[in-house]
């Protein structure tokens, strides 16, 4: 043995077993030697069996150590040595085979027998090492001793300082703290146990045999701490520890393996935070390199197995090859094999197959994998009993393959466990505990999804409860506050789809940012994140039409798409989601890009799904809408599309389960393709089939399920048809019913809802139905909701243009028609000037409410508030309109006025409590649209669809309909040529006559007649034009020949672009003297958009001004080009009352409210303009070109730079219908102020009649009635 000892040769060793064997075979059982000869042959077998790693035989030494120590009673002087010998073979049989938990607890008892014997000598530190080892080692398999382990941990490092010893005590005591984190928690446990593992490195030189332990040792202990705190240099430095330790461990080292096993470990953790593919790849080899190394039968060969079916589960999710996913459940099944029935780890073996087998459920459809998941799943919960440290995660995987088997085949009673089982994890995770987050999250899921199938609102509720819970316990920015983060914003995208609150919609889109921001580049999740966003703004695009939502939303899918291999199985539902985006921004921008696009991308789809995949349905739906959408374009093969459509439609109505949530969506939409077959080919039977479909659709729906709406619009559509295509009455009742029942549907969007008044509209006006006027009026309510969510008003102009942009028109038509003049006029103004009415609901006085106590006082208040609020909120929209915002902020922004919104609707109805503001803030009714006409009749001009009108409203007398001799198409020409004309450099003169006088002649003559019997001569008239109409100058409109009538000869005009502005500029507080009057000049503009030449007549301009005024009653102030900055003529905005402006001026017709007047340093734009407080101004004069011009997109809306001015507050301006040269401007002014302060006062109602006389002297002195009749009178 000595030999052995000094140089390791086997063969000295087994000459030395033979000696041994020899000398014991010589020693009878009462021989006095025999114990020593049975210790001497137990201590070289012990040896042999560790060298040759024969751990088997183990039993062998041991045997001879048990009947060596009975052979030594307690006096016997070796009876310690040989306990200690004794407990060491057990307890190295114990970890080398681990199937025997009697072998530990015989060791540990026999290391406390012996450990008071040695109480004060050398060997009680090795001894007290060892028993520390033992019981962490037993704690780990029974749950008892760590204390104790700890407890002798620290007293064995006390005694020791230096050497071998106290590197092992340091070692064992690290190992204890380490597991007493793993299952208690307590940060300082761990950061001791690292500091106690660098000592115990520091203390080992580079060669020595335990330094590679030591380091691996280390390296345990910090991708533990980074599992629990995410220091990633935590991860790095282990991973560089066990590389390290490797090359110090050859082929034959026993924790090759092992460090093999942890290095992998770590390597898959890091690709789940990095993604880095090659982590993920050297993992795996790692994985089946450790195996490789492992003996059959090797205890720790299941655990090994199991890493590498993890390992490859995760590449299979990242890269979809089905081979790895195939191989994953075949190492599963070896680790179970490896653990029978009573083997301690078999429940954990049978919870990763299960897990694996579900993951294949749901790649391939395979249901005897989901059966077979469940059934390990439940063995595994048998197994795993309450107080057992690993029942909470059974509970959750039971439930999760129960909801994933509801899912798929809609067995109630799956569902209901699930539920079941994950308020079990609920009380097993109370308050405080680390997994109560996980617990909240997996219940809110759960019962989401039962919600989904099966109603009941308050399961619904719930699941939104629990899932804010679970975020709120998230640390912010934590791995997990992503999980759920997504979880509660999938909870509120549920309760939206059947609600249709708006609150929800924008909330979920804002967390789902929030978790795509903690999922970034190279994260293995921020494909599912980026899915997950772009679904949501898909849906806010439905549901609001912002075509930046849905352009977004396809952006994303298109990133998602990159991160996610074809064959992953996220990869279809993605696939089809960007399908169907392309689709939609086909039907908005008729791309057809788009539209092939989505069909090959469904088409590339399918072999992905193979019958019996759970998206497959989906995919064949989506395709089925793609190729309906291409029949549409009248291509060549556009019969074969729809026919393949359809079919796609009926296989995917075959393969949904009745019980999904979304089984009647391809249900509508075959409908809907069998009804444009009808409506090709005339076939009753597909007309038919589309009706019985919708029936039974609209049968299989709860009535508050947001679905029904396209049922209900659906029927309307082929009711509708079938009637112009048989013409049978009940048919025509039928859709009529169903539009307004569409139409009217609280739980879909307001755009949905006004897509189904317009299309009510549509067949109501073309048939002639009595629910027209109904339809009108439910479309300009819609209207005017659908409008108002977003904060920024350029953002609502841009939406108007999606609709018609006559509807108001349209409406008081039909009305007309009908013989209703004053509903006329109130459908006609509430569809007038929508953009100007939201802006003045945020600055609506209240004073004479605050009279009616503390409850109206404080609603005022709250009024106040709530409506500047929400006014900065729209400036800031529109400032982030014209800036580089981030779409996330622009989200919080728009979330945050549409909670203002709400609060501010609120209030506003409890307002209309009190006695005399019943309709604050409503529609004006004809009584109230009177009062415009108490200085003088208003003369409407509305162009409808099927007629011209004239309506004179008369303050005290019923208004007087006019039906004009010109047409709409007649019109549609006149403005087109005017408008032509104006464009020109220099505008055709003939062409100027010929349009005034075609208007005196179909337009202005009849009303001309009616006024005489009315009204004097040189009366005040007011214009109030809609629709085409706005181009003209109806004021100067006349036979223009010698001896001839025009309507300046017979009175003074003025333009009101709406009759609510006309009354509210009458009803406006009058400002005290002095006037406060500012003049601002701008001859020579920088910084514009487009390039101007110098205005020779500013500076005169202001002279003559300054020379007319009545300056002992007037504060002048003026701004000379070097002065006139937008800031300074701002402030001179904000401190004067009276504004004169002599500059240039521009519509944009493209961004109206961009149109500006150009001020030295940049344009000062009408948005700059209406965010001035403006209510006690009195008087502007717009001395530039196209001030009042307008634009032709959405011409009732009067969206010029006059028309702010009137609608932010100023009483009266003058304004320009197109450009004017400087040198009229300057001659127009000094007549204007001449007449206009004749009196020696400045007088706003006065400025009407100034310009009327100031255009007059124009014409004595011979100026071109194309320049003069430029300007405009609008407001009192």
């Amino acid at each position: 043995m000595l030999r052995y000892h000094s140089n390791s040769n086997m063969g000295h060793l087994d000459r030395a077993i033979v000696q041994f064997q020899s000398v014991l075979d010589r020693c009878p059982s009462r021989h006095p030697g025999r114990s020593a000869a049975l210790s001497n042959l137990a201590m070289a077998r012990f040896i042999s069996c560790q060298t040759r790693k024969a751990y088997l035989d183990l039993g062998v030494p041991i045997a001879l150590y048990e009947e060596a120590l009975d052979l030594r009673p307690a006096n016997h002087p070796d009876r310690l040595s040989t306990l200690i010998n004794f407990s060491i073979a057990l307890l190295t049989r114990f970890r080398r085979m681990g199937d025997d938990s009697q072998l530990l607890d015989d060791a540990i008892s026999r290391h406390h027998d012996a450990e008071s014997y040695y109480v004060g000598r050398p060997e009680w530190v090795p001894l007290q090492v060892n028993l520390s080892a033992a019981l962490v080692t037993r704690f780990r398999r029974q749950g008892l001793d760590l204390d104790e382990a700890i407890q002798r941990g620290r007293a064995t490092v006390l005694q020791t300082t230096v050497g071998d010893q106290h590197r092992a005590s340091l070692t064992n005591l690290a190992i204890a703290l380490q597991t007493r984190f793993e299952h208690r928690g307590g940060n300082g446990d761990l950061d001791e146990a690292i500091q106690h593992h660098r000592d115990a490195l520091l203390q080992v030189l580079v060669g020595h045999p335990d330094h590679p332990l030591c380091l691996v040792n280390l390296g345990s202990a910090l991708a533990t701490r980074f599992e629990h705190l995410h220091v990633e240099n935590d991860l790095d430095e282990a991973i560089q520890l066990f590389r390290d330790a490797l090359p110090l461990m050859p082929a034959g080292n026993p924790h090759r393996w092992i460090t093999l096993n942890n290095l992998s470990g770590s390597l898959c953790t890091r690709f789940q935070l990095r993604s880095d593919d090659n982590d993920l790849d050297e993992a795996i080899q790692g994985h089946r390199d450790a195996l490789l190394l492992m003996r059959i039968g090797t205890p720790d060969r299941p655990a090994s197995l199991t890493n590498l079916a993890n390992a490859l589960q995760t590449r299979f999710t990242r890269q979809g090859d089905g081979d790895d996913l195939d191989e994953a459940i075949k190492r599963c099944r070896d680790a179970l094999l490896l653990r029978p029935v009573g083997n301690p780890y078999r429940s954990a073996s049978l919870n990763n197959l299960a897990n694996a087998l579900r993951t294949r459920f749901e790649l391939q459809g395979e249901a005897n994998d989901l059966d077979e998941a469940l059934q390990h799943h439940t063995e595994a919960l048998l197994r795993r009993p309450t107080g057992h440290p690993d029942h909470l995660s059974s509970l959750m995987n039971i439930s999760l393959g129960l909801r994933t088997r509801f899912e798929r085949l809609g067995i109630e009673n799956d569902i209901d466990r699930a539920v079941q089982y994950c308020r079990d994890a609920l009380l097993l995770t109370p308050p405080g505990h680390p997994h109560r987050a996980k617990s909240l999250n997996s219940l809110a899921e759960t019962l989401s999804e039962r919600f989904q199938r099966l109603g009941d609102w308050s399961y619904l509720d719930e699941a939104t409860k629990h899932s804010r819970d679970a975020l709120i316990l998230t640390p912010v920015g934590s791995p997990n506050s992503s999980t759920s983060l997504n979880t509660l914003a999938t909870v509120l995208m549920v309760r939206f789809d059947q609600r249709g609150d708006k609150n929800d919609l924008d909330e979920a889109i804002q967390h789902y940012r929030d978790a795509l921001l903690l999922r970034p580049v190279g994260h293995p999740a921020r494909s599912i994140s980026l899915s997950n966003l772009a679904n949501a703004l898909y849906r806010r695009f439905e549901h609001r039409g912002d075509l930046s939502d849905l352009d977004e939303a396809i952006q994303h899918l298109r990133d998602a798409l990159l991160l996610t291999p074809a064959r992953a199985p996220g990869y279809p539902a993605s696939l089809n989601s960007l399908a169907i985006a392309l689709c939609t921004r086909f039907e908005r921008q008729l791309d057809g890009s788009d539209l092939d696009e989505a069909i090959q991308r469904c088409r590339d789809t399918l072999p992905l799904v193979p019958v019996g995949h759970p998206n497959r349905s989906t995919i064949l739906d989506t395709l089925g809408s793609a190729l309906s959408a291409r029949s549409h374009l009248g291509l060549e093969d556009d019969r074969t599309d729809l026919d393949e459509g359809i079919q796609c439609y009926r296989d995917a109505v075959s393969l949904k389960l009745a019980k999904h949530p979304n089984h009647l969506i391809p249900t509508t939409n075959l409908a809907n393709a069998l009804l444009t077959r009808f409506k090709q080919r005339d076939d009753r039977n597909d007309a038919d089939e589309a009706l019985q479909l919708c029936h039974s659709a609209q049968n299989q729906t709860p009535s508050n399920y947001r679905s029904r709406w396209a049922i209900l619009y659906t029927l309307a559509r082929i009711y509708f048809h079938l009637w112009e295509a048989r013409h049978i009455e009940e048919h025509l009742q039928h859709a009529m019913h169903h539009y307004e029942a569409a139409a009217s549907f609280e739980y879909a969007s307001a755009l949905l809802r006004l897509q189904a008044s317009i299309a009510w509209i549509r067949g109501a006006e073309l048939h002639q139905h009595p629910s027209a006027l109904d339809a009108y009026a439910r479309a300009l309510q819609l209207l005017d909701s659908h409008i108002s969510t977003s904060a920024a008003v350029q953002s609502r102009h841009d939406v108007m243009k999606h609709f018609p942009t006559n509807i108001g028109a349209n409406a008081a038509s039909c009305a007309l028609r009908r013989g209703d003049i004053p509903r006329a006029l109130e459908l006609l103004e509430q569809g007038r000037a929508i953009l100007w009415t939201q802006i003045a609901r945020f600055r609506t006085p209240l004073d004479d409410l605050l009279t009616r106590g503390s409850r109206a006082e404080m609603l005022v208040k709250k009024f106040r508030y709530l409506s500047s609020a929400l006014d900065s909120l729209g400036q800031r929209a529109e400032a982030s309109s014209m800036q580089n915002i981030p779409r996330a902020t622009a989200d919080a922004e728009a979330r945050r006025y549409q909670i203002l919104v709400d609060d501010w609707n609120g209030v506003v109805e409890e307002i209309r409590t009190f006695d005399g503001f019943s309709r604050f803030l409503l529609p004006p009714l004809f009584s109230d649209l009177q009062k415009s006409a108490c200085e003088g009749p208003v003369i409407v001009l509305l162009a409808g669809g099927v007629s011209c009108d004239a309506i004179i409203v008369l303050h005290e007398q019923s208004p007087i309909h006019i039906q004009l001799e010109i047409t709409p198409e007649e019109l549609a020409r006149l403005a087109e040529q005017h408008r032509e004309n104006i464009s020109l450099r220099r505008p055709d003169r003939e062409v100027f006559l010929i349009v005034l006088r075609v208007l005196w002649a179909k337009v202005v003559s009849p009303v001309v007649v009616e006024l005489e019997k009315i009204i004097p001569k040189r009366s005040r008239v007011w214009w109030c034009p809609t629709s085409l109409f706005t181009v003209f100058p109806l004021h100067a409109s006349g036979q223009h020949w010698e001896g001839g009538i025009s309507f300046p000869r017979r009175y003074v005009s003025s333009y009101t672009p709406s009759l609510s502005a006309l009354v509210k500029a009458r009803r406006a507080t009058r400002s005290p003297p002095p006037v406060s009057f500012a003049a601002i000049g701008q001859a020579k503009p920088d910084g514009q958009p487009v390039s101007f030449g110098p205005l020779e007549f500013v500076e005169s301009e202001l002279n003559v001004l300054e020379s007319r005024l009545p300056l002992s009653s007037v504060v002048f102030k003026k701004l000379t080009s070097s002065e006139s900055t937008r800031r300074e003529t701002l402030r001179a905005f904000q401190e004067n009352h009276w504004l004169h402006l002599s500059c240039h001026g521009m519509q944009n017709f493209a961004e109206p409210f961009k149109s500006f007047l150009a001020m030295r340093d940049g344009p000062l734009s009408l948005l700059d303009i209406i965010n001035v407080d403006l209510f006690r101004h009195e008087f502007a004069f717009l001395s530039a070109c196209q001030t009042a011009m307008g634009e032709l997109d959405t011409p009732d809306e009067a969206v010029h730079l006059a028309a702010g001015l009137q609608f932010s507050g100023v009483k009266s301006v003058i304004g320009s219908l197109w450009s004017v040269g400087d040198e009229v401007a300057c001659m127009l002014t000094a007549r204007f102020y001449e007449e206009f302060c004749a009196q020696g006062r400045m007088d706003c109602t006065m400025a009407a009649r100034a310009l009327h006389e100031a255009v007059r002297a124009l014409a004595k002195e011979g100026v071109p009635i194309e320049y003069r009749m430029v300007f405009v009178h609008i407001g009192i």
